[in-house]
C-alpha cells in the first residue's frame, strides 16, 4: 500500500513538472533563411520540408525569378528565387550550399523557394519590430524584425505569397 501511495506521490509531482515545463517553452513562430544577403522569416504554418537544392529542370519563357521545377517527394514544385521576385538582387544565388524550403502542402501550391543557409527557429520575443518599417509593401510582406544582433529580417506570408497575381504569372 506504501509503494502505491509513494508512486501516486511521484506521478503527481511530474505531472506537475510537467506543466510548469509546458508553461515555460517558447513556441517558434518563424523559420529564419539568408537568401543571398537578406534575412526572411517565414511563419511556420506556411513553411514546410526542406531540401538540398538537388537538379533543377529549368523551363523556357519563364520570369527570371523561376529558377525551374524540382521532384520533391514525387511532386513537382516550381522553385524561385525569392530575392530576384522582390527585385532585391540580380539572378546570381550560387547553388552549391543552398537548401530548398518547399511551401506547406496546406496551401495548395505546389512552390518552393531556393535559400542560401538556413538560419534556424525564430521566437517572437527574440525580435523587436523594426522602428524605420514604414512606407507600401505587398500583401505577402509582414512586418520587419530586427534580432540582438541588429540584423534586419524581413517576414514573408507564404500563404499570401502563393495567392499574389504576380507570383502566379510565372510565363514572359
Amino acid at each position: 500500500m506504501a509503494q502505491r501511495e509513494a508512486l501516486r506521490e511521484l506521478q503527481a509531482r511530474l505531472a506537475e513538472r510537467l506543466q510548469q515545463v509546458h508553461g515555460d517553452v517558447r513556441t517558434a513562430r518563424w523559420l529564419a533563411v539568408d537568401c543571398g544577403r537578406h534575412g526572411f522569416l517565414f511563419p511556420l504554418s506556411g513553411a514546410g520540408e526542406i531540401f538540398t537544392a538537388g537538379s533543377l529542370t529549368p523551363l523556357s519563357h519563364t520570369k527570371p525569378w523561376f529558377l525551374g521545377v524540382a521532384n520533391l517527394r514525387g511532386a513537382l514544385h516550381g522553385v524561385f528565387d525569392l530575392t530576384v521576385f522582390l527585385g532585391l538582387e540580380p539572378r546570381s544565388m550560387a547553388r552549391e550550399h543552398a537548401q530548398i524550403v518547399a511551401f506547406n502542402a496546406s496551401l495548395g501550391s505546389h512552390s518552393a523557394v531556393l535559400v542560401h543557409r538556413l538560419a534556424g527557429l525564430r521566437h517572437p520575443e527574440q525580435m523587436t519590430p523594426d522602428p524605420d518599417d514604414a512606407g507600401p509593401r505587398p500583401p505577402f510582406a509582414g512586418p520587419r524584425y530586427i534580432d540582438a544582433q541588429g540584423r534586419s529580417w524581413q517576414e514573408i506570408d507564404l500563404a499570401e505569397l502563393a495567392r499574389h497575381e504576380e507570383f502566379l504569372a510565372i510565363a514572359r
